[in-house]
């Protein structure tokens, strides 16, 4: 079995790298390292069955004889929806058709790594995959939510009209190793801060929730989606469904921190930021026999550790 990575080097795409690569696999890694990182797969580069290769997703010319791919390339931090919106909106768009032209030719099967923003501030609570989303299409988050929701179009005509064998994974916040301390997420914002000894910034008055989930169940999530059979066309949430409110959130990375600090309160910074966030995720119960594991205390443990780390070596 050969797998391609595109999106590999970044945050969820080189943990799956190395869980695939774990398991015996052919991997090819893709990235035009834009966001990704090449010491998130540096590692990896001396294995035979690896092999990583740069390029942008748009002008993607073959899928070097994948059987699978995972289709992850994409910009996700929320800072880079207001300074990178073009490149987040075509790299979505124009390199997912791309890939899934290639895959039409050659019939691999693709995993479309869509996301929890699809739903946008949304108006049902929590998130079902039957749910249409609440989107600004005009607003900030916009290139990123409008683009991963036309790129599940595309997916589907896909499916329709040439029999490519899609399946969409709609994720929801995820965090664990290799997040990067300046990427914007809320996760990374509290560690990065409370390792540096700053007040924690919470925008708003906290009270908006989130549902975070650990790396290793999201990889265990997308992996079992990809491999069980008839699924063609399905789509599934895959992230947590224990809530917390990022005023708790910032309580308790403070506390495993052992910062002082304190919180900062500043502006919401966009007015369609959404106030609540948690997937129903009945259908991954059902098709995929998948729940989360990691609780958010020893994900947040692993986190601090990293980007402790991270300081360390950047220092």
């Amino acid at each position: 079995m050969k797998v391609l990575v595109t999106g590999g080097a970044g945050f969820i795409g080189s943990n799956l790298c190395d869980a695939l690569v774990d398991a015996g696999q052919d991997v090819v890694c893709f990235d035009n390292l834009g966001s990704g990182r090449r010491r998130n797969i540096a590692h990896l580069l001396e294995k035979p069955q690896f092999e990583f290769i740069e390029g942008d997703v748009r002008e993607i010319s073959t899928l070097y004889g994948a059987d699978q791919v995972y289709h992850l390339a994409s910009r996700a931090s929320p800072t880079d929806f207001e300074s990178h919106p073009l490149d987040i909106a075509m790299t979505n768009t124009v390199g997912s058709e791309a890939v899934l032209s290639l895959a039409a030719e050659t019939d691999a099967r693709v995993l479309l790594a869509s996301t929890s923003e699809v739903y946008g501030d949304p108006l049902e609570h929590p998130q079902s995959e039957t749910y249409n989303g609440n989107v600004n299409l005009r607003g900030k988050r916009a290139p990123y939510d409008e683009a991963k929701r036309f790129a599940e179009t595309l997916a589907t005509i896909y499916t329709r009209e040439y029999g490519v064998d899609t399946r969409t994974v709609r994720l929801f916040n995820t965090y664990g190793p290799r997040i990067q301390p300046d990427d914007g997420r809320v996760i990374s914002n509290f560690v990065t801060q409370a390792l540096q000894g700053q007040e924690l910034t919470v925008y708003g008055d906290g009270s908006q929730t989130r549902s975070f989930l650990y790396v290793s169940d999201q990889i265990r999530g997308l992996r079992t989606f990809m491999n069980t059979p008839d699924l063609a066309g399905e789509v599934i949430n895959i992230g947590s469904t224990s809530e917390i409110s990022i005023k708790e959130l910032a309580e308790l990375v403070s506390s495993l921190v052992e910062s002082a600090a304190g919180i900062s309160y500043q502006p919401l910074p966009h007015s369609d930021d959404p106030q609540q966030r948690q997937p129903d995720i009945s259908r991954a119960n059902n098709l995929l026999d998948w729940e989360p594991t990691v609780d958010i205390e020893t994900g947040l443990q692993n986190v601090i550790s990293y980007l402790r780390e991270e300081q360390t070596l950047d220092a």
